[in-house]
C-alpha cells in the first residue's frame, strides 16, 4: 500500500480533494461543484453547511481509494478573507461572510484608522471590519476563516489559522503575532485565532470522522494556506525567484522571494511559506483585454498567422476599461492600443505583446520592490497553451518558460500535508 497526504481546495464554486504521493504523483481526485455565495443587499454571504455537504461528498468519492493508499496527513485551503464566527463547540452562528463582502462603513472607518498603512487589513473588503460586525453577535467565541473551520472539523480544535489566511485579518507574518493596534479598533483580542504557520502540524483526526470516510485513525491534520497560496505550490515552484503567471482573464503574477514585500497601494503582502515569502501582483490587462477585440474563433485563427520572432514594433498596454492596479497604480489610466495598423495580424500580435510587456514590467517592479528577481517562470490559465505568445513573453522576459507540475490547488495543499510531517514531494 502506497502512502500518500490529501489536499482539500474549497473554492468559490467547488470543491476538489487530491491524493498526492510520496514522490509527487497524483493518485486520485475527486470534485464537485457548490452553490454559489447568496447576495443580498449588497453582501455577500453563504451557509457554512454548504462546504461542509460538499467536501463529505467529495471525500466519500474516494473512499475506495483510501483503502488503496495509506493516507497519512491532510490539509485545506479556502478563500482568502473569508470568515464566520462560531460557538464554543465550532458551530457556525451565523451565515459566512465571504471574501468580497464589504462591511458596513462604520467597521471599515474603525480599520482604517487604527490601522497601519502597510496591512492586508485594509480595503473595502476588510475582512478585519467583517469580523468587527461578527463580534457581537450572542454566543460568539470563536471568528475563523474558512480552512480553519473545516480542518477543525477533522480535528475537533476550532482555534487555529495559519498565517495565509490570517494575513487580511490583521496578523503580522514578520513578526509573527496579532498585533497590539487591533485591540484599538475594537475588536476583542480573545476571538482571534492561535496563529502557526502553514505546514505546521495541528492536531490528529478525529476518530468519527476517520471511521466515516474509512481513513486511518493516526492520520495527522496540518495549517493549510489560501486558494491562491495553494495554487501556487501546486506548479511546483519552490526556490526563491521561480515565478508564476496566470493568464486568464486579468494577468496575475506570484515570486518567491528570500524576503518581505509589502507595497498596499499594489494590492502586494508578504505570505510566508516554508521560510520564504510569497508576492504577487494582480493587473487588469489580460485575456479581458484581448477580449475587447477578438473572439475566441479570432483568438485562434490569427494566433496561426502570427510570426512572434518578428516584433511589430506597437507600443501597447492593452486594458478591458480604464483602470489600472498593478505593475502600475493609476485608477484612471486608459487602455493603449493604438495607432491600430490595418492588418489585424499585426493588431493581434501587438495586443499580445503589450500584455506580455505588462507581464515584464510587473516581475521588474517585484524586484523593485524588494522581492527576488525573477529566475524560473511557470505559466497556468488559459492563455498557457499558446505557444506563439509563449515565444514573445520568453523573448520580453529574457527566460525559458517551463510547464507547471499542476494547476490545482488541492495539489499545493497536499504538498503542505507533506510539509507537516517532515516530508516535501517537490
Amino acid at each position: 500500500m502506497s502512502e500518500a497526504a490529501l489536499g482539500i481546495d474549497i473554492g468559490t464554486s467547488g470543491v476538489r480533494a487530491v491524493l498526492l504521493g510520496r514522490d509527487g504523483d497524483i493518485l486520485a481526485m475527486s470534485q464537485t461543484a457548490m452553490m454559489l455565495p447568496q447576495q443580498s443587499f449588497g453582501r455577500l454571504w453563504q451557509d457554512a453547511r454548504v462546504w461542509a455537504a460538499a467536501m463529505d461528498e467529495v471525500l466519500l468519492g474516494l473512499k475506495a481509494k483510501f483503502k488503496e493508499h495509506q493516507v497519512l496527513a491532510l490539509a485545506i485551503d479556502g478563500t482568502s478573507g473569508t470568515i464566520l464566527p462560531v460557538d464554543g463547540n465550532g458551530a457556525p452562528i451565523e451565515l459566512v461572510s465571504m471574501y468580497n463582502d464589504v462591511a458596513d462603513e462604520k467597521f471599515l472607518l474603525a480599520v482604517m484608522e487604527a490601522a497601519p498603512q502597510d496591512t492586508a487589513a485594509r480595503g473595502g473588503s476588510s475582512t478585519l471590519a467583517r469580523a468587527l460586525e461578527m463580534q457581537v453577535k450572542p454566543g460568539v467565541t470563536r471568528i475563523l476563516h474558512q480552512a480553519d473551520w473545516l480542518a477543525g472539523r477533522f480535528s475537533g480544535h476550532f482555534d487555529v489559522s495559519d498565517e495565509n489566511n490570517a494575513l487580511k485579518t490583521g496578523y503580522d507574518p514578520v513578526k509573527q503575532i496579532w498585533p497590539a493596534w487591533i485591540k484599538d479598533t475594537g475588536l476583542k483580542m480573545a476571538l482571534l485565532p492561535e496563529v502557526v504557520a502553514a505546514g505546521e502540524r495541528t492536531g490528529t483526526i478525529v476518530t468519527a470522522v476517520a471511521d466515516r470516510y474509512d481513513l486511518p485513525r493516526d492520520v495527522a491534520i496540518v495549517a493549510g494556506t489560501t486558494d491562491g497560496c495553494g495554487a501556487f505550490l501546486a506548479s511546483g515552484a519552490s526556490a526563491p525567484g521561480d515565478g508564476v503567471t496566470s493568464l486568464g482573464t486579468t494577468l496575475t503574477l506570484k515570486l518567491l522571494s528570500d524576503r518581505p514585500v509589502f507595497a498596499p497601494e499594489y494590492g502586494i503582502y508578504g505570505h510566508r511559506i516554508g521560510g520564504q515569502w510569497l508576492a504577487g501582483g494582480a493587473s487588469n490587462s489580460g485575456g479581458a483585454a484581448l477580449a475587447a477585440y477578438f473572439d475566441r474563433n479570432d483568438i485562434v485563427r490569427l494566433t496561426s498567422l502570427i510570426d512572434p520572432g518578428h516584433p511589430t514594433g506597437l507600443d501597447y498596454y492593452p486594458l478591458p476599461k480604464p483602470g489600472e492596479r498593478f505593475p502600475i497604480n493609476d485608477p484612471t489610466m486608459a487602455s493603449r492600443a493604438a495607432p491600430k495598423p490595418d492588418d489585424e495580424r499585426l493588431f493581434f500580435q501587438g495586443l499580445l505583446e503589450g500584455i506580455a510587456g505588462v507581464e515584464a514590467l510587473g516581475y521588474r517592479r517585484l524586484a523593485e520592490l524588494g522581492a527576488t528577481p525573477l529566475k524560473t517562470l511557470r505559466t497556468v490559465g488559459g492563455g498557457a497553451a499558446n505557444k506563439p505568445w509563449t515565444s514573445i513573453r520568453e523573448r520580453l522576459l529574457k527566460i525559458a518558460s517551463q510547464p507547471p507540475l499542476s494547476e490545482h490547488a488541492a495539489v499545493g495543499t497536499a504538498r503542505l500535508a507533506w510539509r507537516g510531517i517532515g516530508h516535501d514531494p517537490y
